[in-house]
């Protein structure tokens, strides 16, 4: 008797679809840091001197990314990423160059930068604590908690529809351009509930549910398999989620960001 198929197997030559695509979260960052600092003294503003886009990894942030890397050298995976994506962001950016470092991919491989992928821009809320959003911004306190975080958008900021918006753009240029290949995207926390949003086609409801959920880590990975039985051509289908096991494989602390402030950096 013939052996069944693999369901997630490679897609045909016609499909538009990456074989494999993984998104990871950037390691833990000095904002990171910064804000549960400020979380713990109840400051009004986070202590950064840098742009959000200039925010480095934390030393425990290089440390993740480099367990990651090694997480695929070992073989833990079936097949390294040949397509490497990143938010431009400087942490998001460190992240994908210490993965390859460290043997994620091939020593070669090119680190794509796509400003679709960058972090939620917050515009007057950025920086800001919950406790300061309240007390500098309370009509935006008002307007985000009548509108929900899917739609509101603060001046000079993006609600996740307007994420969402330019991810959409993001996954029309990757099955243009990597249909067949090994995927890897690394950005930040919001961009990667979005992707989730945006691949699975789900509601409002659904995607708010699974942030509820819990947070996802720093370097939590999340993984898409083509499945040709997925719909009339075949589809990107959910096989894990906010994966942590290359860093607690070797012992490398594990960190979220819990969204106890409104314009907390991803």
């Amino acid at each position: 008797m013939a052996a069944a198929p693999d369901r997630f197997a490679h897609p045909p030559a016609h499909s538009r679809w990456p074989a494999v695509l993984w998104v990871v979260r950037h390691g833990q960052s000095a904002g990171n840091v910064a804000r549960d600092a400020a979380m713990e003294a109840g400051a009004l503003r986070i202590a950064l001197d840098k742009r959000d886009v200039d925010v480095p990894l934390s030393e425990l942030g290089r440390e993740q990314a480099g367990a990651l890397g090694r997480w695929f050298a070992a073989a833990h995976e079936d097949g390294r990423p040949d397509v490497l994506l990143a938010s431009p962001y400087v942490r998001a950016r460190q992240t994908a160059e210490l993965f390859r470092d460290a043997g994620g991919c091939a020593p070669d491989e090119p680190v794509c930068l796509d400003e679709r992928l960058r972090e939620k821009e917050f515009g007057v809320l950025d920086g800001l604590t919950r406790d300061g959003i309240v007390c500098e911004e309370p009509r935006q306190a008002e307007l985000r908690a009548l509108l929900g975080k899917f739609y509101h958008r603060p001046p000079g900021g993006e609600s996740w529809v307007d994420v969402i918006f330019r991810l959409r753009a993001l996954m029309d240029t990757v099955s243009l351009h990597y249909a067949g290949r090994r995927v890897m995207i690394v950005a930040h926390q919001v961009v990667v509930l979005c992707l989730r949003y945006v691949i699975e086609n789900l509601t409002e409801e659904q995607i708010l549910a699974i942030d509820r959920e819990g947070d996802i880590a720093n370097c939590g990975l999340t993984e898409y398999r083509f499945d040709p039985a997925a719909g009339k051509d075949g589809n990107l289908v959910l096989a894990r989620y906010n994966v942590t096991a290359p860093m607690d494989t070797e012992g490398t602390p594990v960190t979220k960001a819990p969204e106890k402030m409104v314009a907390a950096r991803g």
